[in-house]
């Protein structure tokens, strides 16, 4: 619990079973997490008995993807705050506490790996991860003049219960891009956010998709896409509201 509120965790998995427990007790460790939600989904042979040997509730989501499985973890919370992060061993537990001394000021607290001084050595953030996730930040913060961003492919999170009811019902992508997605509901329905940096440790295992530059790079223009096509469609709806205003008489909303 933090501050009279309870804190829930969740843990999507598909190939952490080396490090997932450790992450689990760690985050634990910290001693204001009520909760912890590992959302199996289809996750390699082993998992579900290394978060058995946890205090951890597991939960199964068979639709394969990042986003769907994030989708299912943020379902299934119960907490007041929700941090989302991956049990991949990059990321460190104590960085909850972090994101929850912002928790009383914003509704989302993104984190941001970008940070020279926190990517520790071994970290898959190389000069072409680095600059290309801060490039397509940057697009996101100039098209919805947002707050100061650095990077849109940190999957270690805060949001709050009553800004996550805001914008859950809209949740659409199932893949990788589910971050972005989720930045660009915040800033669409006016949640006050703020991205701080967070360490950012080696992985342990291969990842399937920051493993390769090839795959990096064409969920990078996913992503981009998804940016894109999200700006056009509020300034779409913004006209038409102006359209009906000029119709009506009535004032806008």
């Amino acid at each position: 619990m933090w501050r009279g509120r309870t804190v829930s965790v969740v843990l999507p998995t598909y190939n952490e079973k080396g490090s997932i427990r450790q992450f689990i007790e760690d985050v634990l460790a910290t001693g204001v997490v009520d909760e912890v939600v590992v959302v199996n989904n289809n996750a390699a042979a082993g998992t579900s008995e290394e978060v058995a040997k946890t205090a951890a509730r597991e939960v199964i989501e068979p639709q394969q993807g990042y986003g769907f499985a994030s989708r299912r973890g943020l379902a299934e919370a119960t907490g007041d705050y929700i941090v989302l992060a991956e049990p991949d061993g990059t990321f460190v537990a104590r960085d909850v506490l972090k994101l929850l001394a912002y928790a009383e000021d914003f509704d989302v607290v993104y984190g941001t790996r970008t940070a020279r001084e926190l990517i520790w050595e071994g970290a898959n953030m190389g000069w072409f991860l680095k600059w290309g996730n801060w490039a397509v930040a940057k697009l996101m913060e100039i098209l919805f003049n947002s707050t100061n961003l650095t990077d849109v492919g940190c999957t270690m999170r805060l949001i709050s219960r009553p800004a996550l009811q805001r914008i859950r019902s809209h949740f659409q992508v199932g893949g990788s891009h589910f971050g972005p997605e989720m930045m660009l509901l915040s800033f669409s329905y006016g949640l006050r956010v703020i991205q701080i940096p967070v360490n950012y440790r080696q992985r342990v295992g291969r990842s399937s998709v920051t493993g390769s530059n090839r795959v990096a790079f064409a969920l990078g223009l996913r992503m981009i896409g998804l940016i894109l096509a999200f700006r056009l469609q509020t300034w779409r709806g913004r006209r038409a509201g102006r359209r009906t205003t000029l119709r009506t008489g009535n004032d806008p909303v």
